[in-house]
């Protein structure tokens, strides 16, 4: 036996909602749901004929009405942005919205997502990656101009981008003219590796750095070799030993 949907109050169904939602056209409220009243901090009397760009920072409100202009023809993209309570806190939110008819009045219906919590995580991991990029990326001094650079760890294209950027600073800082380079940490040579390894190179060089690879093992090379790495552009040794060894420094 079928259903009259016909006969659903699409308005209670708003109201159970548990995220704020927002009905306007031509650029006015028609009506908040009770999530969206207390999320906003406002009452929906003193809300309905506001327009929704009011909600918005003044750089965003251009780029926020061609969105909703074209969400008359078709669900918009999720968007995240920066809005305003009545009361003036800003909070990070998600943006959805989509056509709707309400009798024969063509309007857009906005989802809002608070995402605060979220955008927390994200920097607090943001954050923890940042430290752990600068604990891999210490510049050990064993010299007056001698330090050792322990890789450790899978290096992906963030990590390795990282390294790019904070190695010669690092090595300009501690007046560094030699640097080993030590993979010893390092179990695969995958391309970030490679990159990695060679970029950092070029760009010592650039500043008149001499570069030392320590701890390639075999699987390493035979890996480097079939990714067509020569190898020979600069010295590579076993052991950090070894490399002082080889620049005629006394180990004993």
């Amino acid at each position: 036996m079928s259903e009259d949907l016909s006969e659903i109050d699409y308005l209670k169904v708003m109201e159970y909602s548990l995220d704020p939602l927002i009905i306007h056209t031509d650029y006015r409220i028609m009506y908040v749901n009770d999530a969206a009243e207390e999320f906003f901090r406002t009452d929906k009397e003193g809300v309905v004929g506001q327009s929704p760009l009011d909600i918005f920072r003044d750089s965003s409100k251009d780029a926020i009405r061609k969105r909703i202009q074209s969400a008359y023809g078709s669900p918009a993209d999720v968007i995240e942005e920066t809005i305003y309570r009545t009361d003036g806190t800003t909070v990070e939110v998600e943006l959805y919205c989509h056509p709707l008819m309400i009798g024969d009045t063509q309007a857009i219906q906005t989802y809002v997502y608070d995402i605060t919590e979220k955008k927390e995580r994200e920097k607090k991991q943001s954050e923890m990656a940042a430290e752990i990029n600068e604990l891999s990326a210490v510049l050990v001094p064993l010299l007056d101009d001698i330090a050792v650079l322990p890789i450790v760890g899978t290096i992906d294209e963030e990590k390795a981008r990282w390294l790019l950027e904070i190695i010669p600073a690092k090595v300009r800082k501690q007046n560094v003219n030699h640097v080993i380079i030590d993979f010893s940490g390092v179990y695969t040579l995958n391309p970030f590796v490679t990159d990695a390894l060679f970029k950092i190179t070029s760009v010592l060089a650039l500043l008149g750095v001499r570069s030392i690879i320590t701890g390639l093992r075999p699987e390493m090379v035979t890996s480097a070799l079939n990714q067509n790495i020569d190898l020979s552009l600069m010295p590579t040794l076993a052991t950090v030993k070894d490399a002082l060894a080889y620049m005629h420094v006394d180990v004993q």
